[in-house]
């Protein structure tokens, strides 16, 4: 898909919906929105995708615990999960739930294009298996005690037959494609820890679980004694949603074999742009899902991002632990924006961050400090020396610093240092503080053979900040859009129009601050 306008289709993860929304799926969720908001402003059509996964045998228990049936557990999760995006303003262009019957009907397409090529056996496996993972680990992946690697639960011992899929058969292939294309995993630890996992040989990837074990789940269009395993199920949503298979239709036309020039499924939105998963998932989107890919003859992802993980001191936040932060009750004290900058500003993109209420007041108050101080005193000046109403003078005072950070920003953004694109934005707000303190506007009020001057300042103060304005809509789309409102110039530009749009004339409003003081504990609910 070449033609204009550019396409970017950006993916989370989906969540599962066994549990609540908590800080680790709202800083995914936030990084996705940021990137989605950020292409949306420089012109390019988006697809930004989130939404639940709801099969297994996770659900299938915690229904049973609860007394309801599985179904109206995945509708009530899901609904948590959109009530929170909607509270912290994800700009999302599709939820998709793997209970709808598109996505089943991909699902069972899917499975049967890799069975008709051949990728797919039966035979009898036994093992250690974990519900809380859903998977089977060797006897040397067992943890202390006899439990599983990652979380440290219980695992039982099963024999069964399944359904495997070939995944040693494209090792080869995947390492091939990981070499050639350096990019493909971000950051590059994370491509390393993946270039590490392939330095042994694939095993082959179990598929199925019996429906006399689990009936919660897609079943097998080959085997209806078997459901789909659920993180092959879940992670075909991301085809489902870009409209790039048709399973209605006879096997030549459902859409597997139309690859254009340019590697695009012909008419879809596939391949994802950006998968944006957490590191705990890396293993799952950069082997099992190329592997699927590969043995389904689909295009690859571009490019993966595997952010870190939000830990309390040392120690990742978990359920068990009882230390998860809420961002809902967060949201209720700061404000959605407040969270989504500190979230954003603090974790390095690929990089672990630490949670802490100290942390989160010393990025709270660089917005109030600086952002909020710069706009408050632009404002005033502009209201209390001019009437305010932007004056009609050069407003290039700070055009070449503007530029400079339009510049970086865009290079930190295409480069996925989210967190890095913000701390430009934030330079440039501390240079404009410091030409406000050079310029001295208040001592040129005072002298009417300043005036012009004084004209220049105010107008160069209030272009940069329709550049901030446009460079944090990402970030924060409700105070920037506020802000840009006090300026006069209605919805917030983009980043191209930023430097140019007329000000003169336009009337400002200085209102309450931006950023007003914490006065609550910040410390977030578990």
């Amino acid at each position: 898909m070449s033609s204009s306008p550019r396409r970017v289709y950006l993916t989370t993860p989906i969540y599962y919906a066994s549990g609540e929304p908590h800080i680790g799926h709202a800083y995914t969720t936030f990084l996705a929105d940021a990137l989605a908001r950020y292409h949306r402003q420089a012109g390019a059509s988006v697809l930004f995708l989130t939404g639940t996964d709801e099969h297994g045998q996770k659900i299938q228990e915690e229904a049973t615990r609860r007394g309801v049936a599985p179904q109206e557990l995945c509708d009530q999760m899901a609904g948590r999960f959109q009530e929170a995006w909607q509270g912290l303003e994800i700009s999302y262009d599709r939820f998709i739930r793997t209970t709808e019957a598109e996505h089943k009907a991909v699902v069972r397409a899917f499975v049967q294009r890799l069975h008709d090529r051949g990728h797919i056996y039966a035979a009898e496996y036994e093992g250690w298996y974990s519900v809380h993972e859903e998977r089977f680990f060797t006897e040397k992946e067992l943890g202390p005690g006899q439990t599983d690697p990652i979380a440290g639960r219980p695992v039982e011992r099963i024999r069964e037959k399944n359904w495997f899929f070939r995944m040693s058969a494209f090792q080869e292939d995947l390492v091939r494609h990981i070499e050639d294309h350096p990019e493909w995993i971000f950051p590059e630890t994370r491509r390393n820890e993946v270039m590490g996992f392939l330095q042994k040989p694939l095993e082959d990837l179990s598929i199925s679980r019996p429906r006399a074990r689990l009936a919660w789940g897609i079943p097998l269009p080959f085997d209806e004694d078997h459901v789909t395993y659920v993180r092959v199920d879940a992670l075909v949503n991301y085809l489902t949603a870009s409209g790039a298979i048709r399973p209605e239709a006879e096997p030549a036309h459902q859409g597997f074999d139309t690859v254009d020039a340019d590697g695009n499924l012909a008419g879809s939105w596939w391949p994802a742009d950006v998968h944006l998963i957490g590191k705990d998932i890396l293993t799952t989107h950069a082997v099992y899902w190329p592997t699927l890919l590969l043995g389904a003859g689909l295009p690859l992802p571009r490019r993966i991002l595997s952010h870190g993980w939000w830990v309390v001191g040392d120690t990742k936040m978990s359920k068990s632990l009882g230390n998860v932060v809420d961002p809902l009750a967060l949201k209720e004290r700061v404000g959605a924006d407040a969270l989504r900058w500190y979230l954003l500003r603090e974790m390095p993109t690929g990089s672990d961050a630490s949670y802490t209420p100290e942390r989160f007041l010393t990025r709270y108050e660089e917005l109030a400090n600086v952002l909020g101080n710069l706009a408050s005193r632009t404002l005033s000046m502009i209201v209390r020396y001019r009437d305010g109403v932007i004056p009609a003078a050069s407003d290039d005072g700070l055009a070449e610093e503007s530029s400079l950070a339009i510049r970086r920003f865009h290079e930190a953004m295409e480069a996925l240092r989210v967190n890095e694109a913000l701390g430009h934005a934030m330079d440039l707000a501390r240079t404009a503080n410091g030409y406000v303190e050079a310029r001295e506007p208040w001592s040129q009020a005072r002298d009417p053979a300043q005036a012009a001057h004084l004209d220049e300042t105010l107008a160069s103060l209030a272009r940069v900040l329709v550049v901030l304005a446009a460079l944090l809509l990402p970030a924060m789309p409700s105070r920037m859009t506020e802000l840009a409102a006090r300026l006069g110039v209605g919805e917030v530009p983009t980043l191209d129009e930023a430097p140019r749009i007329l000000l003169a004339g336009a009337g400002v409003a200085k209102g309450l601050p931006l950023f007003p003081r914490l006065d609550e504990s910040v410390e977030g609910g578990n």
